[in-house]
């Protein structure tokens, strides 16, 4: 074996790892987006949609369209926080203003229960 085919050996043992790793990449991301939004807000608005145009084609579209466009900020803002955070700091913010929006969406939901019960 010459060394231009040992060369393209190595450059080609490394290939199907890669691909895995794009593959546990793409079905992570897939899965744990699909899961997330199941049931939602914006599934719900979708269907309503539909059912109040009667084009279900239309809604499709527009939908597809404007979560691929809410994506495409979610990737640019992690790309470019990446350059200059942690990941392991960055995953740390991200639990805390999780945590952080459910309390006040608690809170939130807790006064309007209030103010319906007459209790405030």
């Amino acid at each position: 074996m010459n060394e231009s085919q040992a060369s393209s050996q190595d450059k080609n043992s490394h290939k199907p790892s890669e691909d895995k790793d794009y593959i546990s990449f793409f079905l992570t991301t897939f899965t744990t987006i699909f899961l997330a939004e199941i049931g939602d807000k914006t599934q719900i608005a979708i269907i309503l949609l539909t059912a109040e145009s009667g084009h279900p084609l239309i809604v499709f579209l527009a939908a597809a369209s404007a979560l691929i466009s809410s994506s495409l900020v979610g990737v640019l803002l992690g790309r470019w926080i990446s350059t200059f955070m942690p990941i392991e700091r960055f995953n740390y913010i991200a639990g805390a203003l999780m945590l952080a929006i459910g309390l006040l969406i608690g809170i939130e939901a807790t006064q309007s229960l209030l103010l319906t019960a007459g209790l405030n």
